[in-house]
């Protein structure tokens, strides 16, 4: 429990400095900040993606090594950017430049959290 959530907390901490790094600086004129934008829960949603990686890699797949968790990271991050994409995009003028670029986006901060967290659970060992 101690391994999962300490990497969880790691890989939320990558989660929210790469989006910071991708959507804050990198990509601000395409996804604009919002009004209402509330950091905490933004940091709550890295932070869940964290946790959810670790779970995985320590409860199913027993990932420990970066290059394995960057993989998985990857796919994962894939996955779930275009999951969500394609539900907010049910309700709203869809650009698929914007869908595109985010799911890029995703999946290499998913391969990055991925690798963070196996790299942290294997220090652990």
């Amino acid at each position: 429990m101690k391994n999962l959530l300490v990497s969880g907390i790691v890989g939320g901490f990558v989660n929210f400095l790469l989006g910071w790094v991708f959507y804050g600086i990198l990509f601000k004129d395409i996804y604009p900040e919002g009004e209402d934008m509330n950091l905490v829960f933004t940091f709550l949603g890295c932070l869940t993606f964290g946790l959810f990686i670790a779970f995985i890699f320590t409860k199913w797949a027993g990932i420990t090594i970066p290059l394995s968790g960057m993989k998985a990271g990857a796919i994962i991050g894939f996955f779930t950017s275009l999951s969500m994409n394609f539900f907010m995009y049910s309700n709203m003028p869809v650009n698929y430049q914007n869908i595109v670029l985010d799911v890029v986006i995703s999946t290499v901060i998913g391969a990055l959290v991925g690798a963070s967290v196996a790299l942290t659970l294997g220090k652990m060992k």
